[in-house]
């Protein structure tokens, strides 16, 4: 077996910063003693414990202050909610125009649907076409009705006619005149 070989260094300058290179004890060939290892490993082990708690802490200043905020952390802190007061909403004018609705639309006064009194009415014009009813004579003498061709007041001019005494229905067509005299109201039922 050989023993380990020292690297060689130029001369006056040693890799050792304290001194020479440390030589293994007589009985024991080729590592540091138990108490060198130690020291080594252990040291090396102690020096990043406290780099790590450097690191991790802030340094040694601030080792008393993280253990200090960690005991601050432990107590129940009280939560503080400040609500904030609504900004007013902006005030918006708003032009609304409004639409006149239609005219309502107004049926123009035509031929009418009932009547009453003595007269002679122009069916269609006067009057709408259809069937009429009365209840009979207003007085003593009976209701008289005349369905006419025209308005010349001649004989041949007579469609039909009738005296009633009691109530009447009479049917009228457009163009013809009807002449009624002493009848009660005639209302149209048809």
């Amino acid at each position: 077996m050989s023993t380990p070989q020292q690297p060689q260094q130029p001369s006056g300058s040693s890799p050792w910063p304290y001194g020479p290179p440390p030589q293994p004890p007589a009985g024991r060939q080729g590592g540091p003693s138990r108490a060198r290892k130690w020291l080594t490993h252990g040291g090396a082990v102690f020096i990043a414990l406290i780099v790590g708690a450097a690191v991790a802490g802030g340094g040694e200043a601030d080792a008393g202050a993280a253990t200090a905020a960690a005991g601050a952390e432990a107590r129940p802190a009280a939560a503080v909610t400040v609500t904030a007061e609504p900004e007013p909403a902006p005030t918006v004018a708003e032009t609304v125009t409004a639409t006149p609705a239609p005219p309502k639309k107004t049926e123009k006064p035509g031929p009418a649907t009932g009547f009453e009194g003595d007269g002679e009415y122009l069916v269609g014009t006067d009057i709408r076409p259809g069937t009429y009813k009365t209840a009979g004579a207003d007085g003593a003498f009976g209701c008289y009705w005349a369905r006419l061709r025209d308005a010349s007041g001649e004989f041949d001019a007579i469609i039909a006619n009738n005296n009633l005494k009691g109530p009447g229905r009479v049917t009228l067509n457009k163009g013809e005149y009807f002449q009624t005299q002493r009848c009660a109201k005639w209302t149209r039922v048809g």
